[in-house]
Order: C-alpha cells, then sequence, then structure tokens
C-alpha cells in the first residue's frame, strides 16, 4: 500500500516530529545515510535483468534448436563431423542474431531511461543541495519550483500558488491546484490529494516545500508498478505460431526417420548405412536456417522500425502489431498535442475562429468569411492585450539545427501554466506580446488565481499615469462582477438579455469540448488596493475564449488508415466526457455506431455486462488504471489483438497486458516504457500506422519463406523416400542434403525476409491470431510445390542412373543440381501468395543476387576438384544440363499455368 494518503489530515508539526526533521534544517547526511539503508533507493523495483551470458544462453531454449543439437551429437557419434559442425554454425549464428537485437534494444531503452534521470533539491544540513533523486529518504525536505518534477510521494509544508500537471498519474490533463493545509475526511481519491505531492508528476506553476513520506515502491507509482510485474506477460502470436510449426516439423521428422529406416531394413540394406539416412532425413525435414531467418527478418524489420522513430524492444512485437485488431490509446499527449490551444473567441455579439495548433505562434481571426486584423479591431485588441498582461506564463522561442546541413529550426514552448500559455501563444498570434505591452503598460499588482475566487487579476500602470485592472477567470464567476460589456470599442450596460447571450455563447463552446474563460477590466482611480474584492467589481466583460488540447494533426488520416485496415481505434483517458467525446468526433474515432461511457459506469458493471458493451464502446472517460486492464482484458475475450498506447504510470498496467504496448519515447514515463514492446520516440500516433504495415509486411515475408523452405524439404524428403520405396540407391547423400538447407535455402530465404510490401498490405483486414502459419493456401502450397519439386527431381535422377547404371556419382549429381534450381526457381513463386507471374520477379533485388550467388555455389561444389570428393559431384556436359534446367522448371511453370486458369482471387487477410 502506499504510504502518502496516511498523512493528509497532519498538521506541519505532526508530520515534524514524526519523520524526526527539524523543517529549518532538514536531516543531516548521516541521519539521511540510515534511513536509506533501512528503506533502500528511491527507484521502481524492475524485473532483474539478464546478464549477457543469459542472454545468449536464452537463445537456445528453442525446442528446435534443442533438436538441432541432439541431431549435431548423433551425426558426432556417427562419424560425420562435417555434418556436425555446419549444423553448430547454424545454432550459433542464429544465437547470436537473436542475442545481439535483444541486447541492442535493452540498451535502447537504458539510453532513453538516463535522458530522464531526476535530480532534487533537497535541504540536508541547513543548506540547500542538488542531489540524485534516488537519494532521497522518507523525512527530506525537497524544494519546489515549476518545471520540476517530483521526485517521490510528498507531503506539502509550504505550497505559494502551486500548481501540479498529475496526467501522468491520474489521466487529468488540467494542472490541480494545489494546498499545504490539512485535509479532513476519510478515503479521500487520488485526484482529491491537494496537499500531496506524487512521484514523477510535474509542477507547472508556483513554488512549495514538502515533506517526503514515500519513497520507491511504497509511492502512488509504485502501487502501479507493483501492479505491472504482477499482470500475466501475453505470448505473440508468432510465438504461437512457430512454437505450432516446430512441433508439426519435429513429429514430421521423427515418423520419416523411423519410416525410412525400417523400410531400408526391410528391404536389406545395412541397418547403419539405414540410420545414418534417417538422421538426413531429419536434418531434411526440420528447416534449420527458420529460427535464424525469421531472427533476421524481426531484426531488419526493428532497423527499419528505428529509421521510423520506433524503438523495438521485443523482436516479435513488430510482427504482432500486424495482426492487432484494436488500437486502444491514451488521449492525452498522443492522440492530442499536449499543448492547451485557443481555437475560438466570443466578444462583440460574434464568435471568432482562431487558427494555428500547438505553440507556433501563427494563425488567423476569422469571423465568417471576414478575417480580422486584431490591431484594428479595439475589441479583439483590448482582450489580447487582457490575455497577455494578466499572465504569467512565458512563451519561448528556441532554435536548434537539425540536418545534414545543420539548418537553422525554429521552435516553440511555454514555461509556465497550460492555460496561460495558450492565452501568451493567442496574444502572439494578434501581434500582442509581452515585449510589446510592456511597452505601453507595467504591473503594479497582482491578485493571483485561487481555486475558491476561480479567477485572477492585475494592476497595470501606463506612461500617462493611467491604472487599469485587467481580470481573467471563470466565465460565470466573471460575469457576475461585471456592469458593463465592450462593444464596438466601447462600454455599454450589461443588460440581463445580454448576460443571457453570453452564458448562451459560453454554453455552446462547452458543448464544443472547450475549456473557457472570460476576460475583462476596468479604469482604475489610481488608490492602491488592499483585497482583490477592492478591485474586481465594476468590471467591463470582453469576451470569452475558448480553449482545448488539440488533436495532433497527423492522426486523423492514420485513424482513416487503420479503419481501411479493419482496425478499430479505441480512446482511454481519464479525461473528462464531454472533452473526450469532442475529441473523437474529430478524429473520426467516434462515428454514429459507436458508444461512450465512464469509470463510474464500468464499475457499476458485472464483467460479463461490460464485456457485451464493449463491443460497441469508442471512447472510454475518466477511467482508473484498473478501469484499462478491464478494457483490455474484455477486448482480448472477444478474440481481438489488442495493442495499448499510452505514455502515463496509469497506462502501464494495461501496456503489459496487451498484446503489444506502445509507450511514448518523450513524454512517456519509465514505468510505461519498462512495460511495453514499443516505444515511439517521436510520441506519434502515425507511427503506430506505419508499425502496422511493417508488422504485416514481416509476417507475409515470414510465411513466404516458410513456403519456400517447407516446399523445398518436402521436395528433399520425396525424393529419397520415395527411392527408398522404389527400392533405389539414395539420390542424395547427407552432405547434399545439408548443403541444400545451409546454402541453397538460407540465402534465398533471407532475402524474402526483405521483399517490398504489396500494394494491398494496409487494406486488408487484420488476419485472426490463431490461424495456422499454413493458412489461407500456404499449407496447400508447400505440399503440391514439394510434391512437383520431389517428382522431377527423382525422375532426373531415375533418367540419368538408368542410362549409366554404375555411374551413381553422376546421376546424384544430377540429382542434386535438378533439386536446387528447382528450388531457386520456386523462390520466385512465394513472392505471391497467387503464381509467379503476378510478381515482377526483378523488384526485390537482394533476392535477385541471392539466387545469383546460390547458383554460383552450385557451380563451385560441381567444378572445383578440391571439392567434388567432399560433396560426392561431379562436372557436367550440355545434354545433361538440358535435362537438369527442364526438370527443375516444371514444377513452377505448371503450378503458375494453373494458378492462371483458376479463378482471379486474392486471399483474405482475416
Amino acid at each position: 500500500m502506499a504510504e502518502g494518503s496516511r498523512y493528509l489530515d497532519w498538521g506541519k508539526e505532526q508530520l515534524a516530529d514524526h519523520f524526526g526533521v527539524d523543517p529549518a534544517e532538514g536531516l543531516t547526511e548521516t541521519a539521511a545515510k540510515k534511513r536509506r539503508n533501512q528503506v533502500g533507493p528511491n527507484r521502481l523495483t524492475e524485473g532483474s535483468s539478464l546478464s549477457p551470458a543469459v542472454l545468449l544462453l536464452n537463445q537456445f531454449k528453442d525446442f528446435m534448436v534443442l533438436v538441432l543439437l541432439a541431431a549435431t551429437l548423433v551425426s558426432g557419434l556417427l562419424g560425420e563431423y562435417t555434418d556436425a559442425i555446419a549444423i553448430i554454425a547454424i545454432v550459433v549464428l542464429n544465437a547470436i542474431l537473436g542475442f545481439v537485437q535483444e541486447f541492442r534494444a535493452e540498451k535502447s531503452l537504458t539510453a532513453l531511461k538516463e535522458l530522464s534521470a531526476p535530480m532534487a533539491r533537497v535541504r540536508r544540513g541547513g543548506e540547500w543541495k542538488r542531489i540524485p533523486a534516488a537519494d532521497l529518504v522518507p523525512g527530506d525536505l525537497v524544494s519546489l519550483e515549476s518545471g520540476d518534477r517530483i521526485p517521490a510521494d510528498l507531503r506539502l509544508i509550504q505550497a505559494d500558488n502551486l500548481y501540479i500537471e498529475e496526467s501522468a498519474l491520474t489521466g487529468e490533463s488540467v494542472p490541480v491546484s494545489k494546498t499545504d493545509q490539512p485535509i479532513q475526511g476519510g478515503k479521500v481519491p487520488l485526484g482529491d490529494r491537494k496537499n500531496m505531492g506524487f512521484l514523477g508528476t510535474m509542477i507547472v506553476r508556483g513554488t512549495g516545500t514538502g515533506l517526503v513520506v514515500a519513497t520507491g515502491m511504497q509511492t502512488e507509482m509504485g502501487k502501479i508498478a507493483h501492479l505491472i510485474q504482477t499482470t500475466e506477460t501475453m505470448q505473440t502470436p508468432l510465438q504461437n505460431r512457430l512454437e505450432q510449426l516446430g512441433k508439426v516439423l519435429i513429429i514430421v521428422a521423427l515418423f520419416l526417420t523411423a519410416v525410412v529406416v525400417l523400410t531400408g531394413i526391410v528391404h536389406g540394406h545395412d541397418a547403419y548405412k539405414m540410420f545414418l539416412a534417417g538422421v538426413s532425413l531429419a536434418v531434411a525435414a526440420i528447416p534449420e536456417g527458420l529460427p535464424a531467418i525469421v531472427t533476421i527478418a524481426l531484426a531488419l524489420g526493428v532497423q527499419r522500425m528505428i529509421r521510423r522513430r520506433a524503438i523495438v524492444r521485443k523482436l516479435p512485437s513488430v510482427e504482432t502489431l500486424g495482426c492487432a485488431s484494436v488500437i486502444c490509446s491514451d488521449k492525452t499527449g498522443t492522440l492530442t498535442q499536449n499543448k492547451m490551444t485557443v481555437t475560438h473567441l466570443w466578444l462583440d455579439g460574434h464568435q471568432v475562429e482562431v487558427s494555428g495548433s500547438g505553440f507556433e505562434p501563427t494563425g488567423e481571426f476569422t469571423s465568417g468569411k471576414r478575417k480580422l486584423v486584431p490591431k484594428r479591431e479595439p475589441v479583439l485588441n483590448r482582450l489580447l492585450e487582457i490575455a497577455v498582461l494578466c499572465n504569467n506564463a512565458e512563451l519561448i522561442r528556441e532554435n536548434t539545427r537539425e540536418g545534414m546541413l545543420k539548418r537553422k529550426q525554429e521552435s516553440w514552448r511555454v514555461d509556465g501554466d497550460p492555460t496561460e500559455g495558450a492565452l501568451m501563444v493567442l496574444g502572439a498570434k494578434g501581434k500582442v506580446t509581452r515585449e510589446s505591452v510592456m511597452k505601453q503598460w507595467k504591473r503594479v499588482k497582482e491578485f493571483p488565481f485561487d481555486s475558491e475566487r476561480k479567477m485572477m487579476s492585475v494592476l497595470v500602470e501606463n506612461r500617462q499615469g493611467q491604472q487599469m485592472v485587467m481580470a481573467k477567470g471563470a466565465p460565470d464567476v466573471l460575469l457576475n462582477r461585471c456592469t458593463h460589456i465592450l462593444q464596438g470599442g466601447r462600454p455599454t450596460p450589461l443588460t440581463p438579455s445580454m448576460r443571457q447571450k453570453i452564458l448562451s455563447n459560453n454554453n455552446q463552446l462547452a458543448a464544443m469540448a472547450l475549456r473557457n474563460l472570460a476576460l475583462a477590466y476596468r479604469e482604475w482611480s489610481g488608490v492602491q488596493p488592499k483585497q482583490e474584492a477592492d478591485m474586481e467589481k465594476g468590471l467591463i466583460f470582453v469576451g470569452l475564449a475558448g480553449m482545448i488540447d488539440p488533436p495532433r494533426e497527423e492522426v486523423k488520416d492514420a485513424i482513416r488508415k487503420c479503419r481501411r485496415a479493419g482496425i478499430q481505434t479505441v480512446m482511454i483517458t481519464g479525461d473528462h466526457q464531454t472533452t473526450a467525446v469532442a475529441i473523437a468526433k474529430q478524429l473520426g474515432i467516434l462515428t454514429d455506431d459507436g458508444d461512450t461511457i465512464n469509470g463510474n459506469e464500468i464499475s457499476r458493471m458485472s464483467d460479463e455486462e461490460f464485456e457485451k458493451r464493449a463491443k460497441t464502446i469508442r471512447v472510454y472517460a475518466r477511467v482508473s488504471p484498473e478501469h484499462k486492464l478491464k478494457i483490455v482484458k474484455a477486448l482480448q475475450k472477444q478474440g481481438h489483438v489488442v495493442a495499448m498506447t499510452g505514455d502515463g504510470v496509469n497506462d502501464a498496467p494495461a501496456i503489459k497486458a496487451s498484446d503489444i504496448g506502445i509507450a511514448m519515447g518523450i513524454t512517456g514515463t519509465d514505468v510505461s516504457k519498462e512495460a511495453s514492446s514499443l516505444v515511439l520516440s517521436d510520441d506519434n500516433f502515425a507511427t503506430i500506422v506505419a508499425a502496422i504495415e511493417e508488422g504485416r509486411s514481416i509476417y507475409d515475408n515470414i510465411r513466404k519463406f516458410i513456403s519456400y523452405l517447407l516446399a523445398s524439404n518436402v521436395g528433399e524428403i520425396l525424393v529419397m523416400f520415395l527411392a527408398m520405396l522404389a527400392g533405389m540407391p539414395l539420390p542424395l547423400v547427407p552432405i547434399q542434403i545439408l548443403w541444400v538447407n545451409l546454402v541453397t535455402d538460407g540465402l534465398p530465404a533471407m532475402a524474402l525476409g526483405v521483399d517490398p510490401a504489396e500494394e494491398d498490405t494496409m487494406d486488408r483486414p487484420p488476419r485472426n491470431s490463431r490461424e495456422s502459419v499454413f493458412a489461407r493456401g500456404v499449407g496447400w502450397k508447400i505440399i503440391s510445390r514439394g510434391l512437383l519439386i520431389g517428382l522431377f527431381t527423382l525422375a532426373a535422377f531415375w533418367v540419368s542412373y538408368n542410362e549409366a547404371p554404375d555411374d551413381l556419382v553422376r546421376a546424384q549429381t544430377i540429382a542434386f543440381s535438378t533439386l536446387v534450381l528447382a528450388q531457386l526457381i520456386y523462390v520466385f513463386d512465394c513472392r505471391s501468395q497467387l503464381s509467379i507471374f503476378h510478381r515482377n520477379p526483378l523488384s526485390n533485388l537482394p533476392l535477385v543476387l541471392a539466387v545469383a550467388s546460390s547458383a554460383l555455389l552450385l557451380l563451385v561444389v560441381m567444378y572445383y576438384p578440391p571439392l567434388q570428393p567432399i560433396f560426392h559431384t561431379v562436372s557436367l556436359g550440355v545434354r545433361e544440363w538440358a535435362l537438369v534446367i527442364a526438370a527443375a522448371s516444371m514444377p513452377t511453370l505448371l503450378a503458375g499455368v494453373v494458378d492462371l486458369l483458376r479463378p482471379a482471387r486474392r486471399p483474405a487477410h482475416g
């Protein structure tokens, strides 16, 4: 349990006594060290990280790899040292590839974490010192100011106009006003603990001092970290498919080994030779290169995703995203910019739209079709002056240099409260900046925003000594303090009907999910006011400013692509339902057939009721971390493959429970990154669409090389199996089978792993995550092509052997060459789910080069004399090559003609 909630109603003296600290001095270094030894460092407990050695050893846990190692042992015992060395080489290569990628991914995440390592300003021995946050202990006094990230759970003992942005923990996008006074009551909800500061949240305004009451796993974030660690991690669809494939291949290999051995012994062959032939068949049946090629394909996908600003922590996650059917996305900072922006004004009897988004001070003011120039519009200009003068935020321009040419790039940021920042940007869009207004006005006095008063006011004076009160606040509150309204540049009495019109327009803006502020002013006599009540009356109403955290511009198109690809996008947020619905409608997430729900409704529903309702819900508002887990699990029970995006600590449990978790690299917390499979380094939702396309393409390519490898191996098995049944000599010797598996199968299969995506990749619905890797025609393609390759290879061997029964090596060389060329031609057939004629064979240059390399290696082992005795080959003449080329071409050509005669079809992806 988190410790902080027990101190809510304690006074400052009681807190100091309990923690044994003098508020004026702080803890001594000796006392702090002693406490740190007792409670441990101020860190969230992570899962035990694997050492590089263990990470490498884990690469050998795969069941198929263990079988290969067993085959290596058998080959070694039988004296087949060449086979044994070759198998070991492949296993080691596979292990190294897997290790390097996983090690790199973990290093990338570590680098991200180090970028956000927090520091804290703490009072120790009567002095303020800056120390690593990990060194904080309960009882430490921490200084807080705008821009700081809170380093532990704190009970505030001093709060001056202090506002903390807690969206990372609660999902609430609006900063929370804090107090240092005790809070009475029973169980106080997390969002209402106004005298607490929580680990990982950000101070946006004001100053304060907090006493550390909980560190590490005892904090509110620690509770969620514990929830993450106890959440079961889902196995990816690719892992399931490869496990299924491995079991099938092992059973087939053992069965064929037994059949061949028994058949050979029945036909009178030597038992030792038959056992060796059986082992060769087992090696042929298991595609040794498959684990390595799958790893390579995924690793190449990882590299492409890094270039697209995504860091993949777990190799299979790229593929898993390709079969996602639902994306559960956090709103604040993920779908939206996390940059409060004024979009609408109401003044002088009409509504004004403000263009532009984010902190960029560019935009236009339009009323209907008329463009407004603030300097020519007295009411608009006065509203902008109030917005800038009654404001403590700073709009800061930053210059950076990017790209190879180091071109100058301009960016903007806001220092201070997001709401006030939005008003500063609004003023800058109308050429009213702090620099320009301060040439005319200077501040005399400020009455800061108060949560009870719900307004802020400042007294300003110009060079002529004229003074003016400028105020902003909640519309209903400020309107009650107004007696006039500014119309046409002149104050006129505020009539009841005009008050009603203002409130009606305020409601209209609120219905658009805008957060509204009213702005007003009055002339001042020059007497210094002692209380805000003295000057916050008799105000002249100027207008309303409606603001919202706007959607990211690229997200709408990304969601449209997701819909075309058959993927649902669901918004899950801790924000208010009205705001969430408005953003969802703007983005196209919420359509006429969609539904919305809030956290209170979810809590009242049983799991069964909620699971039924979840089918149509597109927006979840005011939800807790437990609700997010419930949502993800309900969708998974419906058969969905769920991707969960988010950046806050409150997102982390659901991120981990989902089939694939996606964290934000810039705004994301360490906890959410740890729980994720994929980290978006640019926090861009649109990057997810690129990842989906990449994932689908990678899975398609995996199916392509599985089809290629297994059909090729079926051909090898049938050549030997049918020859044994017919009582013929073995057409291939073990070393030739191994050479085909490692070289001819390996290089083209790896090239298939980078095959360009087909044009309709994002026009298909997601595949069923439970489907077999052999589904949608792949199983039939493997059997039919493998059967044809085996039959034509055996036919070429039979023709050659019948012509010269005494020259078995020549017949085996012809069979070997036919098998290799048949596979190299068939690899181009694998590029399409239809046939070889449906794609340009030259559009994959790596594949062309791989086929050429394999063909060259075939010629080397056939024509290079030192290798001929090792591989049992001889040189072939033109007549023999004609037989080889004809037999090797027929399997793919026949299958292609059959496919052309069949009705055109595109295999469904669902």
